[in-house]
């Protein structure tokens, strides 16, 4: 007999512009939604019967509904919002997730200041987070019969962003490797550290203030990589991810990658001139991958 393992089905690239009007002033916010819901479609795929199946162009329509009408100033917290709907409204749902990535907008700044009404994208970073929500069965017992009374669970939280790209000049050297008949890198104790951070972390409970958190999140992982004396990109992804778990108790484990994007010194022995470290050229591709996970 054939059966389905899992299934899941949803919504991708539901983009949503929204802005907040203040007296005299402005936010603007754009978010990318993906829905993905999980549950009792079996019927769908081996009968057909799509008499259990919500219309993703339906969960498109939501997003924009509850947009209009949140109050959520996180992504985290309007996820939320999204997950309790549509597993409210769905019983045949046993589980719910839902992915939002932020596209920064920046108010232009003229004059010395920001203006209030115009904005400007600066950053190619992507803040984005996943929430995701298990339905349970509670089976309450009664006399001659049984009741299987379904119930929400708690919320699963992550943060991150991804192509945040950060160059250090200084404090990044690489020896003592191994070298055989293969190698032809040479050591450096003075290079150039540059790569496009990605990072990933869970939080330990759904009711948290979240942008702060974010924002305490990205400024622990910039300070160390600013400060930190690097042996290797792995000796600094250890020591930034480090210092987030030690500063931050409400996150339980973080994810980073940091990929090594090379700027290779320039010889310029052959036109007669010399290089004190300060011609490059950049080299995106290939580059080295460094990725670890660090938990308590």
């Amino acid at each position: 007999m054939i059966a389905i393992a899992e299934n899941k089905y949803g919504k991708s690239r539901v983009r949503l512009v929204k802005v907040k009007r203040k007296d005299g002033w402005h936010d603007l916010r754009e978010w990318t939604v993906e829905v993905l819901l999980e549950g009792d479609f079996d019927s769908c795929f081996i009968e057909g019967d799509n008499s259990k199946i919500l219309p993703t162009d339906t969960m498109k329509n939501t997003v924009y509904s509850l947009a209009r009408r949140s109050t959520a100033e996180s992504m985290e917290d309007f996820a939320k919002e999204l997950l309790e709907f549509l597993v409210q409204r769905n019983p045949q749902v046993s589980a719910a997730e839902i992915s939002v990535s932020d596209k920064a907008w920046d108010h232009l700044p003229t004059g010395g200041k920001p203006h209030p009404t115009t904005f400007m994208q600066m950053r190619s970073e992507n803040q984005r987070t996943k929430v995701t929500k298990r339905v349970t069965k509670k089976v309450k017992k009664e006399v001659k019969k049984k009741v299987v009374k379904s119930e929400a669970g708690d919320f699963a939280v992550s943060a991150g962003f991804e192509n945040l790209v950060l160059m250090k000049t200084s404090g990044s050297t690489f020896e003592g490797y191994i070298q055989d008949s293969l190698t032809t890198l040479q050591p450096a104790k003075d290079r150039l550290l540059g790569t496009e951070l990605s990072a990933n972390w869970n939080y330990s409970r759904s009711d948290l203030a979240f942008n702060s958190l974010r924002r305490k999140t990205r400024e622990t992982l910039l300070d160390v990589f600013a400060a930190h004396q690097s042996k290797s990109v792995q000796h600094t992804l250890y020591a930034m991810g480090k210092a987030v778990l030690e500063a931050i108790t409400e996150i339980e484990d973080i994810e980073l990658s940091m990929p090594n994007k090379h700027c290779l010194l320039v010889d310029l022995a052959r036109f007669g001139q010399d290089n004190p470290n300060e011609i490059f050229v950049p080299v995106d591709e290939p580059h080295g991958s460094i990725q670890a996970r660090l938990r308590r």
